[in-house]
C-alpha cells in the first residue's frame, strides 16, 4: 500500500491525501477529531460502532485505522482482532484515561500504539506520522545500517556471524537475505520466511524484527526500541515493546528473541 505523506500543518494540501479510517462511538468525539484531522490534510472515514468500521474496512483501503476501545456491537478490540486476520494496516487505539486493561488487550489484540483520551491533537498527529513513517520504511531506515549493500557473494558470513545472501533489487540495488537458522529476512523485498513458508508481520513487528536483526546477539534495551523503531525521541510506554515482542515471537519462533531480565531483549544468532 502506498501511503502520502500528510501535510505538515492546519491549511495545508497534499497531492493524494492520507485515509484514515476513524471508528469512535460518542458522535462528538467523532466529529471533533475527523475535523482536527481533516485539517491536517487526512482525509477521514468514519463510523459509529464496530460493525460498520468492519464493513468499511474491508469495503476499501486505507493507510491507518484510529480506533475506539469501547465501541456498541463489535468493540474495539474484538474489532482489531477481525482486522488483523487479513490486514496489515497501522492500527492506532484510543483508550480511556488510566485504563491500563484498555492499553495491554488492545495491543496484545495487535493495535500497534494506542492514546489516551482526551488526546491533544498535535499529539495524535504526532503518533499518526509515526505510525506512516513505520509503515513506509525502508531497510536502511528501519535500522540495517546499510549492511544490505556490504553483503558479499552468496553464503558470506559478516563481521557479526549472520549468514547473508546477495541480491538485486528491482531498481538494481544490492539487498541482502538475512538468515538465523530456519528464519530467512530479505530486507529488499522486506520478507520473511520461517522453514521456507512465508511469515505476515505487521509493519511495526517487520520494523522490530529488522531491528534486531541488524543488532544479532546484541541486547537492545526497551528505550532504544522504542527511539528506533516506534521513533520515540521521549520516554513512551515500554509496554507497547513487550507486547510487539510477545505477539512477535508468536510468529517466528518464541525461542529466536531471547528475554535479557533487567536490560531488554536479543535476537539469537
Amino acid at each position: 500500500m502506498s501511503h502520502a505523506a500528510p501535510a505538515v500543518g492546519p491549511g495545508a494540501s497534499t497531492p493524494a491525501p492520507v485515509t484514515i479510517l476513524l471508528v469512535e462511538d460518542d458522535e462528538v468525539i467523532r466529529r471533533s477529531v475527523a475535523m482536527a484531522l481533516e485539517r491536517y490534510g487526512y482525509h477521514v472515514i468514519a463510523a459509529g460502532d464496530g460493525l460498520t468500521g468492519l464493513e468499511l474496512f474491508r469495503e476499501g483501503r486505507h493507510d491507518l485505522l484510529l480506533l475506539d476501545v469501547m465501541l456498541p456491537g463489535l468493540d474495539g478490540i474484538g474489532l482489531c482482532r477481525r482486522i488483523r486476520e487479513t490486514g496489515t494496516d497501522p492500527i492506532l487505539m484510543m483508550s480511556a484515561r488510566g485504563d491500563a486493561l484498555d492499553v495491554v488487550s488492545g495491543l496484545e489484540a495487535g493495535a500497534d500504539d494506542y492514546v489516551v483520551k482526551p488526546v491533544d491533537t498535535a499529539v495524535l498527529v504526532a503518533r499518526i506520522r509515526s505510525l506512516l513513517r513505520r509503515a513506509t520504511f525502508t531497510p536502511t531506515a528501519a535500522g540495517t545500517g546499510g549492511r544490505a549493500d556490504q553483503a558479499g557473494s552468496p553464503g558470506r558470513l559478516d563481521q557479526s556471524g549472520q549468514h547473508i545472501q546477495s541480491g538485486e533489487s528491482g531498481q538494481g540495488q544490492q539487498h541482502a537475505r538475512l538468515v538465523f537458522g530456519e528464519l530467512a529476512i530479505d530486507t529488499g523485498g522486506l520478507e520473511v520466511s520461517l522453514s521456507g513458508e512465508p511469515v505476515a508481520l505487521a509493519p511495526t513487528e517487520l520494523r522490530l524484527l529488522l531491528e534486531f536483526a541488524a543488532n544479532p546477539g546484541i541486547v537492545l534495551d526497551r528505550q532504544t526500541l522504542l527511539r528506533n523503531v516506534w521513533d520515540y525521541g521521549w520516554d513512551g510506554d515500554t509496554r507497547v515493546v513487550d507486547l510487539c515482542v510477545q505477539r512477535l515471537r508468536k510468529k517466528i519462533g518464541a525461542e529466536r528473541i531471547e528475554t535479557v531480565r533487567g536490560f531488554g531483549y536479543k535476537l539469537r544468532r
